[in-house]
């Protein structure tokens, strides 16, 4: 019964996580289009006031959604201390665009529906998590540079060729942020970079190891069972040498043995039992020659 009780606010606590997996999804996604437009469009003044609101909206819904498993975890302390980015992500306006962190359940989502093809879900999560990380890190770095003085990213392609070159580790350095968030948020994309790339090579590896461990399993297999035929066969054929060589074996049974290829006579049953010689027969009045 107390064990019943202690998993009780786990369940509920899965079952709120499966419940509200689709619905923050499709908030993030909501959240991306408006932070993009705003971002992109360069909104000032009374054109704000929309998408703000809107992601105001989204805030409160992130911010119910983590009141909501702290108090349906089992632990509190130890889920706090756990998902302290999460509580960043709610309770610091600058780290806004990392509420859109939420879009890797999307991913998830993808990768699970592309089957058990391994490399199919390696494809579909590195797409996914490449696009989406150089996509946000793109919007982010150029909110915060546009304004900056002697900032060298000042339009959307121009970030989103930084977050391209950052996120695969090439640093060309033709464009760098500037700012204190900029920088932020190249430090992130240079983490996250290193961390995909180390993930798609230990996966790979992982499936060449397995593809290498099935093939020698079906030769071991294969050589298993023929070596099991090769018993079968020799216990059959001492089983059969057994019964020829036993005292008796054979005995009131006339017995042809053929000659071995090359051989020019055959030694076959006699009358009485007795068999020849294979030798010619000679008459009585015939005498043997030298």
């Amino acid at each position: 019964m107390p064990a019943e009780t202690n998993d009780a606010p786990q369940r509920r606590l899965d079952f709120w996580e499966r419940f509200t997996e689709w619905p923050l999804i499709l908030a993030a996604v909501v959240f991306l289009a408006v932070y993009a437009w705003e971002v992109i469009a360069d909104l000032q003044g009374a054109a704000r006031h929309v998408p703000e609101m809107v992601m105001n909206v989204v805030w409160i819904i992130f911010a119910v959604d983590y009141c909501t498993r702290l108090a349906l975890a089992s632990n509190r302390r130890r889920w706090f201390t756990h998902h302290l980015p999460d509580l960043a992500m709610v309770a610091l306006p600058m780290l806004r665009p990392l509420r859109l962190v939420r879009l890797l359940a999307l991913v998830g989502v993808l990768q699970r529906s592309a089957g058990a093809a391994l490399r199919g879900r390696i494809t579909v999560y590195t797409a996914g998590s490449v696009t989406l990380i150089a996509f946000v890190a793109s919007l982010a770095v150029l909110d915060a540079e546009r304004a900056a003085p002697n900032a060298s990213i000042a339009t959307f392609p121009d970030a989103l060729w930084w977050s391209l070159v950052t996120i695969t580790t090439v640093g060309y350095g033709d464009l760098a942020p500037v700012t204190s968030v900029g920088r932020w948020v190249a430090i992130l994309l240079m983490i996250g970079g290193v961390a995909l790339i180390g993930v798609v090579t230990a996966t790979l590896a992982s499936w060449i190891v397995s593809l290498v461990t099935e093939e020698n399993a079906e030769q071991e297999a294969a050589t298993r069972h023929q070596v099991a035929e090769l018993h079968q066969q020799v216990a059959a054929l001492s089983e059969q040498i057994r019964r020829l060589t036993a005292p008796g074996a054979g005995a009131g049974r006339p017995v042809r043995i053929e000659a071995m290829p090359g051989a020019e006579h055959k030694r076959t049953p006699a009358a009485g039992g007795r068999g020849s010689t294979g030798l010619p027969r000679l008459d009585s009045n015939q005498q043997p020659s030298d």
